[in-house]
């Protein structure tokens, strides 16, 4: 299954979902993981996401327009989201997931494949066996 990490550097989940410019997509299973590619939605910040804030049906298709193009991915980390962006995902069959802090995307991925590995939640092995059939 292809997760997501919003981030600003390639190597760090560390950015919040709407204004991130940059998402590291990982292709996941039990085995292990592997790097398919840097979708990047803005140089830097997602300035069009951040200043169309508060204006309704244009930030609202801006967000959208994010969450069609991460369709593909069963799980999205980032450090922070907002509430209607975070029911976007979820709408899209994508599950989004906070971390508390800043970490590696090679820690958050070391984690996902021992989960995996061990006894995944109902949700997770839903989304990996959507992958498989």
């Amino acid at each position: 299954m292809k997760v997501a990490f919003a981030t600003t550097d390639g190597k760090n989940v560390n950015e919040h979902f709407g204004r991130s410019g940059m998402f590291a997509i990982y292709e996941v299973s039990k085995e292990g993981y592997r790097f398919i590619e840097l979708r990047k939605f803005a140089e830097g910040r997602d300035r069009e996401i951040e200043e169309t804030k508060g204006l309704g049906e244009i930030h609202e298709d801006r967000v959208q327009k994010k969450v069609d193009r991460l369709v593909d991915c069963k799980l999205i980390y980032f450090t922070e989201i907002g509430g209607p962006s975070a029911a976007r995902l979820s709408k899209a069959g994508i599950m989004p997931v906070k971390v508390k802090e800043v970490i590696t995307i090679e820690e958050a991925l070391q984690q996902l494949v021992e989960v995996l590995k061990k006894s995944p939640p109902p949700w997770l092995k839903k989304a990996m066996d959507e992958e498989t059939s």
